[in-house]
């Protein structure tokens, strides 16, 4: 995306690298966490923050320290948590007085709404593939801190997501009640690939970002 400047966020583990994309008129501002393998550059992030800026959106897309450093594993989650936390903190200071949403793909979406349900005060939260549970271990569920969040949720999700079986995520959607929104992706993995369906990741990427913009907007009002 043209649109985006690269700038460094500092973090307690070192600086890493940032791209931060501001809209003329920008109505409000996404921090967007990677994927556990990838990192801020990816095509399904790239088509996403792209939308969401032809939208009048603003994103800061980031890198975690271990992907920054060009490691395979992550951070511990309190490392992840305190870097998103820096990303917000960067992305609150340039948005001025606009309100900033948080969320990411994967595991960026659920440190975002660790840090949420710890007290980082974000305008909402979108999910692009929330990691519920490890592949082929639906019994180990990481929804507990999702509860005690109290702003509104976008669950963007594959129909055959392998880490969340898609009738355990429309329950803890049901439970979330008011606070959450779910928008299934028909057929589509963690990835938001749709088997024997040709589209590359930057126009899903895309098509993510049209739904997450109409769900900034809404929760606005």
């Amino acid at each position: 995306m043209d649109q985006a400047k690269p700038i460094t966020v500092e973090t307690g583990r070192g600086p890493v690298s940032a791209l931060w994309a501001w809209p003329p008129g920008a109505r409000a501002a996404v921090v967007v966490g990677h994927g556990a393998g990838g990192d801020m550059t990816g095509a399904l992030l790239e088509g996403f923050a792209t939308c969401l800026y032809e939208a009048t959106f603003g994103t800061l897309r980031f890198n975690f320290p271990y992907a920054e450093r060009g490691r395979k594993s992550p951070d511990a989650a309190g490392v992840l948590i305190e870097t998103y936390q820096s990303a917000f903190d960067a992305a609150r200071s340039m948005a001025g007085e606009k309100p900033v949403f948080v969320g990411g793909k994967s595991l960026g979406g659920r440190i975002a709404s660790m840090a949420v349900a710890d007290g980082l005060r974000a305008g909402g939260l979108v999910f692009l593939g929330y990691p519920l549970h490890p592949p082929g271990k639906p019994d180990r569920l990481r929804d507990e801190h999702l509860y005690r969040i109290r702003e509104p949720m976008l669950f963007l999700q594959g129909t055959e997501d392998l880490f969340a079986r898609f009738e355990l995520i429309q329950e803890v959607v049901a439970r979330l009640g008011r606070w959450a929104v779910l928008h299934p992706v028909e057929g589509g993995d963690h990835s938001f690939r749709v088997k024997g369906r040709r589209r590359d990741d930057v126009e899903t990427g895309r098509l993510l970002g049209s739904v997450a913009a109409r769900f900034i907007q809404s929760a606005q009002i």
